[in-house]
């Protein structure tokens, strides 16, 4: 019986595989395979690029950066803010609505994490319908499901699949893939992984944190694990609820 317990209490200490965690890796990759696919030589927007993060993805490209160049790291210092925040590099600084580049200026335009601050992106979509060639390649990631970062530049928590099926085809794009980024049993977990964290922020008790007592520590662990092994046995709960979506799309 001792050796049951242990074994269970070993279980729920070591087997939930990091869940929750960093769920930029997979988009990174997504978008370092696409972007090699871009035949060398050719030309690509990085449109709301801030700090460049995926310039060194696109050194066999013709690189430009577009960014409206406004957030300074601290904003309005509601939500997540990164501190600080460089802008210096930026190449076309304007709204991303209206980029001042003739018409059918790119071979390729990717547009990473920046859908949810902007006030309209269905616009945003239409001038990149303008500005990218015929047959030219569009790489966009944006939430489903965010929480609230860069304020007050933060306008909707994400997107849904059927919102790119739609605004993509009403500005003349052919969507090749939508991928989903993580499922809803990693979306828990990762919020789950956030509670120190926003207690400490967000609740009025000063001093001893409440999640970081022993029983509450070893009642995150097994409902990590659970969604651990539920997240393994996934069927299409991304329908419901994930990190982003992922979107290849062709001009037509």
């Amino acid at each position: 019986m001792k050796n049951k317990i242990k074994s269970i209490i070993k279980d729920i200490i070591i087997k939930d595989d990091d869940i929750g965690f960093n769920n930029k890796k997979p988009r990174d990759s997504w978008l370092e395979e696409n972007i090699k696919n871009i035949p060398k030589g050719k030309t690509i927007l990085d449109a709301g690029a801030g700090e460049l993060q995926y310039k060194n993805l696109c050194a066999h490209l013709q690189y430009t950066s577009q960014d409206f160049a406004k957030y300074d790291g601290v904003g309005n210092s509601e939500g997540r803010q990164t501190g600080s925040w460089d802008n210096s590099k930026i190449d076309i600084i304007s709204d991303i609505t209206s980029i001042p580049v003739k018409n059918e200026s790119f071979d390729a335009i990717m547009c990473i994490e920046v859908f949810e601050h902007l006030p309209e992106p269905a616009l945003a979509i239409k001038e990149f319908s303008r500005i990218i060639k015929s047959k030219g390649t569009l790489i966009l990631t944006a939430p489903f499901c965010s929480v609230t970062h860069f304020a007050p530049y933060y306008f909707a928590n994400g997107y849904s699949k059927y919102w790119y099926e739609k605004i993509l085809k009403d500005n003349g794009f052919e969507i090749i893939e939508i991928d989903f980024n993580g499922n809803f049993f990693k979306y828990l977990a990762q919020e789950l992984r956030h509670i120190t964290m926003m207690e400490e922020k967000y609740t009025k008790q000063k001093g001893k944190i409440i999640s970081r007592s022993p029983i509450n520590i070893l009642a995150t662990k097994i409902i990590l694990n659970l969604l651990n092994k539920l997240s393994q046995l996934n069927n299409k709960s991304e329908e419901i609820l994930c990190f982003g979506l992922h979107v290849l799309a062709v001009k037509k």
